[in-house]
């Protein structure tokens, strides 16, 4: 049962990892819409960002109407359920905020995850998608590793080279997608 774990503290003066990446890619720029593109975002397209690691994708609300988007995947040997809210839902950014569920080798624990995507114009249609995540243990992540006899530096080692591999994987992949879907959306205005 994880309904311990929603209420515990996040230590946001820990960093467990942070994995900044970009793309170049042409999109028309007018029409990028991120938010709208994550509240779309089918499955399938979802695995085709990260082949292997991306299990499923949907959206949803919160008890409080905040939508929200829900994404399991896979982090290194961690299968995580994010539970995503919408912090900032614009066309060419959005900041995401989950206290996500892990599963480990060793059992489940639970980090928090921010997850910034910005879309910028260079030139034209020549634009770079900036893929940032952040994570953060949560008070239960830190007693789970304790009962390892594992220290944060090497907890956070792990994760950084898992979340930095992963992220390299999917940047270039959420950048096409997210150009597709503007490319298809204009097409769809001018016809």
């Amino acid at each position: 049962m994880l309904t311990f774990m929603i209420n515990t503290p996040v230590r946001d003066d820990l960093v467990l990892s942070h994995a900044v990446f970009t793309a170049e890619v042409d999109a028309p720029f007018d029409y990028v819409d991120i938010a709208h593109w994550l509240k779309t975002l089918p499955t399938h397209e979802y695995q085709r960002c990260a082949p292997g690691d991306h299990k499923a994708a949907g959206y949803t609300v919160d008890d409080d109407g905040t939508p929200m988007s829900i994404n399991v995947e896979m982090i290194g040997t961690g299968l995580v359920v994010q539970q995503y809210r919408f912090e900032i839902s614009e066309p060419h950014y959005c900041k995401m905020v989950s206290l996500s569920d892990v599963l480990t080798p060793l059992g489940w624990t639970s980090t928090q995850v921010i997850w910034e995507l910005q879309m910028e114009q260079l030139d034209g249609d020549r634009c770079r998608y900036t893929n940032t995540v952040t994570s953060h243990p949560t008070e239960h992540f830190l007693e789970f590793i304790a009962q390892q006899a594992q220290t944060f530096a090497d907890a956070a080692a792990a994760r950084q080279d898992a979340s930095a591999r992963h992220c390299e994987v999917e940047t270039p992949r959420y950048a096409q997608s997210i150009a597709r879907w503007a490319a298809e959306r204009a097409a769809a205005t001018a016809a």
